[in-house]
């Protein structure tokens, strides 16, 4: 949806809408867990949120554009980068996130794990 034409809400919600991989919504098709907004007291649109699961999917789709290349293609150092990025956005509280971000990057489980020991690791020297 691309909301009343050229509302500035909408216009300024859109980015983030996308970030997120959700879906705007007219308000009178809103379900019970969408996200209506308003202006000026007017409900204007609303906001599909994505299921986790989904989330995940669209971050490291997300990620993958940020690189230019399949993210099994990058080297250990960004791949290592990558796996830094997921954690601090909570894609392994996700049930089989770390399953899906390996396959994404096209390593183990136990690669994605020895990454995040490696990461918190350094956090607690510093």
């Amino acid at each position: 949806m691309t909301g009343p034409d050229g509302h500035p809400l909408v216009d300024a919600v859109k980015p983030l809408v996308d970030a997120m991989g959700g879906e705007m919504v007219p308000p009178d098709a809103a379900r019970g867990d969408d996200v209506v907004l308003s202006w000026e007291g007017e409900q204007v649109v609303a906001v599909r949120l994505p299921h986790i699961a989904d989330s995940l999917d669209h971050i490291l789709a997300d990620l993958e554009r940020r690189q230019g290349r399949p993210l099994a293609e990058l080297d250990r150092k960004e791949k290592q980068t990558v796996v830094r990025i997921l954690e601090e956005r909570g894609a392994f509280s996700v049930r089989h996130g770390v399953e899906t971000v390996a396959s994404a990057l096209g390593v183990s489980r136990f690669t994605v794990y020895n990454y995040l020991n490696r990461e918190n690791a350094a956090k607690g020297s510093e």
